[in-house]
């Protein structure tokens, strides 16, 4: 039964149904605005993954191409062709140096192991010769890189190493008339071990599909494809890839040119599959990307942002539609509340003269705060500035106090050398003091440079000429208390920093031990050098009574000692300056008693490396 003519539903009826229309349009949009943000989400990940493509792909190609031409410049090395010509008759020792020089090459250039292979693919030298798993005296014959390299000239391989068990690339070379083939191997630990630490999911096929390189060690020898069973004898034959099942990969498409990836017993997540070409290879690098988490937070704010716009919009609409009313409403009242408006403006006025009063008042309180806050700003730097001083005059006094103590040894001496008529020796002690001199004038210099921020000079300095400048310093009083100085000497190091500076440090700790060993019946001072890859360890140690464990982690605090007429800066300037250096100072126990003090800087290059720099450079 229809309502009659002109007859309207309860105002209930509209509200509810302008609701249930309100919330149909929000799903709605909601649902598109989810829709477009998957997509634009998509998309994105798209672009992120190409781009980690082509970076993954150039440095992977870089990192071949570093060994690429190793095995070329080894085919024509003169004595790895003389081993191969002589054979079982080759002078003694040729193959020990051949292996010891191939060592040598491969700690260089990071190569995983470079041997050299006779024509009847017997190794007779190997950069891992005389370790477990040598190569020498292994026959190789059977390997397809060989085989190329013997035939054609070069060849490679990706394989599993049938001694080392590890994968890699070989590379080879023939060297000479079939004389033989020099291989290098790459292993790619590092790069894999990269791709993980940023989190990639990334791995790398050959044109059968198989996966050589992956970030996911459980996909390694894996496959895209399928392959055929006489393609898995072949390999087997050719000892590629050991015994690996050749399984596939733990992929499974899904819709929208996506991708399952499955993970033991963990459920299959989405993932983004793409890939690239490695240049200069017949490799492909490809990337999974995750979706799942990005494309539901990209949705999720849509619809969150979708739903509060529209019920935004929703609401103005409700507003106005309200205020349109209200405003219809006031009108009418308008008449009537005239003369209370007119009296609610008097007490307003009233109220805003006594807040301008106040504001007025608080305005000048802030000014004198402003101005009690400068006031104490200015005298606080002035006593930073006076601390500073301070500090820095204590450092410069003990600094100076170690060649003014060594000067004066060195004029004692030569009063008795001239008596004695040893004058030779009375110059070279006067030529010593001249040095010492020049030392105290760069200490004087440093304070000049106090003001302005010393610019922390770093240059190669020779560890010979530093230790001979230190016992230039301390041996006169290492010789008067009897205690035997032992120095490691070093003729091929050098290391970054400033000369100067670092025998400040040098000489700071060996006056330190020589304090250690004083009064003890047996006395005994020894500096030694280490050279650990691109570091040098310089140790100075003691056989004194050691430092306490308690006192242990304050001994390189300023102003902090244990000697009873010390200013403890010492240790605390000579941590600075090494740091500044690019180095770290250390103390340890010594083992049988004792303190060792170490000093690890950065190694400077050798005189053959600064010669090939300047000549590139020129």
């Amino acid at each position: 039964m229809s309502a009659p003519a002109g007859r309207r539903f309860p105002p209930r009826y509209g509200r509810v149904l302008a609701v249930a229309l309100g919330l149909a349009v929000m799903l709605a949009v909601a649902w598109l605005a989810g829709r477009r943000a998957e997509r634009s989400a998509l998309a994105d990940l798209d672009r992120q993954a190409r781009f980690t493509l082509t970076i993954q792909a150039g440095a992977l190609r870089a990192e071949m191409q570093r060994q690429s031409a190793l095995p070329l410049a080894l085919a024509s090395d003169p004595e790895i062709a003389a081993l191969l010509k002589a054979g079982t008759g080759a002078e003694p020792g040729l193959a020990d140096r051949v292996g010891a020089r191939l060592a040598a090459i491969a700690g260089a250039t990071g190569a995983a192991v470079i041997y050299v292979i006779r024509p009847d693919g017997l190794t007779v030298a190997a950069s891992n010769a005389g370790a477990d798993g040598s190569f020498v005296g292994r026959n190789y014959a059977f390997r397809p890189y060989f085989r190329d390299a013997l035939a054609t000239g070069s060849g490679a391989q990706f394989a599993l190493g049938t001694v080392s068990g590890r994968p890699g690339l070989y590379l080879a070379r023939r060297i000479g008339d079939r004389a033989g083939v020099v291989v290098v191997k790459i292993e790619f630990d590092a790069v894999e071990a990269a791709w993980r630490a940023a989190g990639e999911a990334l791995f790398v096929t050959d044109p059968r599909g198989i996966v050589l390189v992956a970030s996911d060690p459980a996909w390694r020898f894996r496959t895209l494809r399928p392959i055929e069973p006489d393609a898995q004898a072949r390999i087997r034959a050719d000892l590629e890839f050991g015994d690996a099942p050749l399984a596939a990969m733990p992929l499974f498409p899904a819709a929208d040119g996506l991708v399952r990836v499955g993970r033991g017993a963990e459920p299959a997540r989405l993932a983004l599959l793409r890939e690239a070409p490695v240049a200069g290879t017949d490799w492909r690098i490809h990337s999974l990307t995750p979706i799942t988490g990005a494309v539901a937070r990209e949705r999720d704010q849509a619809r969150a942002i979708a739903v509060l716009a529209t019920g935004l919009a929703g609401l103005g609409l409700a507003v106005w539609l309200g205020r349109r009313a209200r405003t219809r409403a006031r009108l009418r009242e308008a008449a009537a509340r005239g003369a209370e408006l007119e009296a609610r403006v008097g007490e307003r006025t009233r109220a805003l003269s006594a807040a301008n009063a106040r504001l007025r008042d608080e305005i000048a309180e802030r000014r004198r705060s402003e101005a009690e806050r400068e006031r104490l700003g200015r005298e606080l730097a002035q006593a930073g500035r006076l601390a500073a001083l301070g500090q820095f005059a204590a450092s410069m006094a003990h600094e100076i106090n170690q060649p003014l103590a060594a000067i004066r040894s060195y004029a004692d001496n030569t009063g008795v050398l001239v008596a004695r008529g040893r004058v030779a020796d009375a110059a070279e002690n006067v030529a010593a003091i001249g040095r010492l001199t020049d030392r105290i004038g760069a200490l004087t210099r440093q304070l000049k440079g106090f003001a302005r921020r010393a610019s922390g000079r770093r240059e190669p300095v020779a560890v010979d000429a530093l230790l001979r400048g230190v016992l230039e310093v301390v041996a006169a009083r290492a010789e008067a208390d009897g205690t035997p100085l032992a120095v490691e000497a070093a003729p091929d190091l050098a290391v970054i920093g400033d000369g100067a500076r670092l025998e400040q440090v040098l000489v700071n700790l060996l006056q330190n031990a020589l304090d250690a060993v004083a009064g003890r019946p047996v006395r005994r001072v020894a500096v030694s050098v280490a050279s650990e890859g691109e570091r040098v360890g310089i140790a100075v140690r003691d056989d004194g009574p050691g430092i306490p464990e308690a006192v242990r982690g304050q001994i390189f605090d300023p102003f902090f000692t244990t000697k009873a007429d010390g200013l403890g800066l010492g240790l605390a300037i000579s941590r600075g300056i090494v740091e500044e250096c690019g180095g770290t100072l250390s103390v340890a126990d010594a083992p049988g008693g004792g303190t060792v003090f170490r000093m690890d800087l950065v190694r400077a290059p050798g005189p053959g490396a600064r010669a090939e720099a300047a000549e590139a450079t020129a």
